[in-house]
């Protein structure tokens, strides 16, 4: 049994943490719960700093693998592979650690408490910190974040291979210019059917060390000193024994923004009674005061110090040396052949091909004399990470992929065409300064490739970004500054415009969906993005990414930014027709889906029904295929089917296997108003398809999701 489920061992630890926490004084205890906790070297305590960062590989602390952007990995709606990512990113993790170490580096970054994933729900596509997250979906972030967990944390039984933490509890994405004073008020049945089950499934499925608060309030409690959300549900309710820790600076909110005390003593004694057990920040070394005063009982203070040392026990950190295995993990797997190898692949089916008119693609190599690649993103290493990302050794862009795919067989032009959002991308020059170029580059192509979208400097967090938006949110869903034009201008030329859309959310393209000839979505697809892509585009990989989130039409049709009723939102609850529907992806081959049969009576002792449908690769070309399998509930107030398994199959051309599936009751059941679990009576629909059962997906793939009937 793994460390992270074994409550025999963590009780061995948490001894061990209450008889070092009896020998400190208040002071000491104090600063133990402050991000850069000083060394007590009396006792033998080494200085550690708890923020370190792991959404897409190790963060902010020099070289490492800098894999796909968190809803690229989304994209890929592989469980497997985000365990095998969260392994990969941890051994990299302990790798920089043991050497760190060695040279006494206990700076910012360089401990063993990772703050990620991010599982918040991309409820709007606006939000500038989606690209952070799984997606739209409960489900889907919910088994994702437990694996990637899974592999973050490993199956040691002894000890963790880093600490994992699940953020930001709870009910919270955007906007960021308004998350330090915002309420973010949420009815039961939402809360608890949308924003609360990817969370429980990190703490219940997974083990999940960490816990972290968010900026805003959710129904007027300040999430960082919020009693029912940090103790009533996520101890009480569901058995959370790891420690929690505050979003940087977030305890200052509680007076300075929200408004809900007076001081900083009272926001400290209101974290730390609340259940809040480390502060990113500096506020709690107020807490002295606050137990002098009898604003905080010193026991509440002494069991917060315990947890903490409890997982920096976990961790091995007060073993000898060599008790743990992790401690002989070589430098030399940082950035090796073997990680660049993994994060390739990764990158590659991460990518969703959104249209292929004709199939365009893949491209010929041996047909094309000339291609022009034009787009701000073309050649940008910012549209390739994200944020919260780490350094690369080398960096492919799209426009190097392609240069380094075709060789010399194949001409390659390039022009950067616009600025990503601004009207010139030169100051002293005038307005539209590329288009010329534009033109010439399309007029001598035989094909062109069109590399546009956003960067992290467009979408991401409050402070982060560096643009005239501000705050990170997006102001609406489309190509920002010169990009659509330039779109545009290659199609006037009247050859073949392939767009290869590289950004963190939806856009909302509609005119290049009606007039473009294919569509690739590369999200920010990591330091091997560009490899990956010019591999999807020639045909050396076949694109098996699906849309984790849902691509609309306008702006204009979302419900308020501010309003966290999920009506309106999401494939789960929205009514219009979506551009591209959440799940939706297509292949270079075709999948069938035939002879779908439950293959038990109901359900079993388990509460669990089997079924099971054969699959098949009718094409030509051999491609995994990402099974997805939704319930319909009865009821007009029903949501849409909802996704409620996946499952990834490799066929070759021409083969075709039958898969055993089977669902939880949990699967069928629905939140009342109450924010209570029932099982309605009545006919329920299983939808087993590579897509979702909604008309816009049908009309995209022409091809219908397969259904069963199970009366309840």
């Amino acid at each position: 049994m793994d460390l992270a489920h074994n409550k025999e061992k963590s009780k061995q630890y948490r001894k061990r943490a209450e008889e070092l926490v009896a020998q400190m004084t208040l002071e000491e205890k104090v600063e133990q719960t402050l991000y850069q906790a000083p060394a007590i070297e009396r006792l033998g305590v080494k200085k550690y700093n708890w923020w370190n960062e792991a959404l897409h590989g190790v963060a902010r602390a020099g070289t490492a693998t800098v894999f796909p952007q968190a809803i690229g990995l989304a994209a890929t709606f592989d469980e497997d592979l985000l365990e095998e990512i969260g392994e990969a990113v941890s051994t990299e993790a302990r790798a920089k650690f043991n050497m760190q170490q060695k040279g006494n580096d206990t700076d910012i970054y360089k401990g063993l408490t990772f703050w990620a994933p991010n599982v918040n729900i991309f409820r709007d596509p606006r939000w500038g910190r989606g690209h952070e997250t799984f997606g739209e979906d409960p489900y889907l972030t919910s088994r994702l974040g437990v694996r990637y967990i899974e592999g973050l944390q490993g199956h040691d039984e002894n000890y963790l291979k880093v600490a994992a933490c699940a953020k930001h509890f709870a009910v919270h994405s955007g906007p960021e210019s308004l998350r330090h004073e915002f309420n973010a008020e949420v009815n039961e049945q939402d809360l608890r059917e949308t924003y609360l089950p990817a969370f429980k499934a990190c703490v219940q499925e997974a083990a999940v060390e960490t816990v972290m608060g968010a900026y805003n309030r959710t129904n007027g409690e300040p999430c960082c000193g919020s009693r029912r959300l940090l103790t009533d549900i996520l101890r009480e309710e569901w058995g959370f024994e790891g420690h929690v820790t505050s979003d940087c600076w977030a305890i200052k909110d509680f007076h300075e923004g929200h408004q809900v005390t007076c001081s900083a003593l009272e926001s400290v004694a209101l974290a730390m009674n609340s259940g809040c057990d480390l502060n990113c920040g500096v506020l709690f070394t107020y807490l002295t005061q606050a137990v002098k005063e009898g604003l905080v009982e010193e026991k509440q203070l002494d069991e917060a110090v315990i947890r903490l040392f409890t997982s920096r026990m976990k961790l091995g950190v007060f073993d000898k040396k060599g008790e743990n295995p992790y401690d002989d993990i070589p430098y030399t797997v940082v950035d090796s052949p073997e990680m660049r190898k993994l994060n390739e692949k990764v990158a590659e089916r991460s990518v969703v091909l959104l249209k292929n008119k004709d199939n365009i693609l893949p491209l010929k190599k041996s047909e094309i004399k000339t291609i022009g690649v034009i787009g701000p993103n073309a050649n940008s290493r910012a549209a390739l990470v994200g944020n919260y990302e780490g350094t690369a050794s080398r960096y492919v862009t799209v426009l190097e992929g392609i240069q380094d795919y075709v060789g010399d067989d194949v001409r390659v032009l390039y022009s950067e065409g616009c600025h990503l959002y601004k009207d010139r991308t030169s100051g002293l020059a005038m307005e539209n300064d590329r288009e010329a170029e534009v033109r010439g580059v399309c007029e001598a192509s035989d094909v062109v490739i069109a590399v546009m979208g956003l960067d992290a400097t467009l979408e991401g967090e409050e402070g982060d970004t560096g643009n005239e938006y501000g705050s990170g949110d997006k102001p609406n869903l489309n190509l920002p500054g010169l990009q659509h034009d330039m779109i545009k201008v290659a199609k006037e030329s009247g050859k073949p415009v392939i767009l290869v859309l590289l950004s963190g959310s939806a856009m909302a393209i509609n005119w290049e969906e009606e007039h473009l000839d294919a569509i690739l979505q590369g999200w920010y697809p990591g330091a091997q993005g560009g490899t990956a892509i010019a591999r999807i585009l020639f045909g050396d990989a076949n694109p098996e990414g699906k849309l984790p989130v849902t691509f609309y039409r306008t702006t204009e049709e979302l419900p308020d930014f501010e309003d966290y009723s999920m009506k309106g939102r999401t494939y789960r609850y929205m009514k219009n027709e979506a551009l591209y529907p959440f799940g939706y992806g297509l292949s270079y081959t075709e999948y069938v889906y035939r002879d779908a049969k439950f293959v038990s009576d109901g359900f079993d002792e388990n509460d669990q029904i089997h079924f099971e449908i054969m699959v098949e690769n009718k094409g030509s070309v051999d491609g995994t295929e990402t099974v997805q399998v939704y319930v319909s509930a009865p009821g007009e107030d029903a949501p849409n089917p909802q996704l409620k398994k996946i499952a990834k199959v490799h066929l070759v051309a021409g083969e075709s296997k039958v898969l055993k599936l089977s669902l939880g009751k949990e699967a069928f059941m629905l939140y009342n108003t109450e924010g209570k679990q029932e099982l309605r009576n009545g006919t329920y629909k299983l939808y087993i398809g590579g897509q979702q059962p909604d008309n816009r997906s049908e009309q995209l793939t022409g091809k219908k999701a397969v259904s069963l009937e199970l009366n309840i």
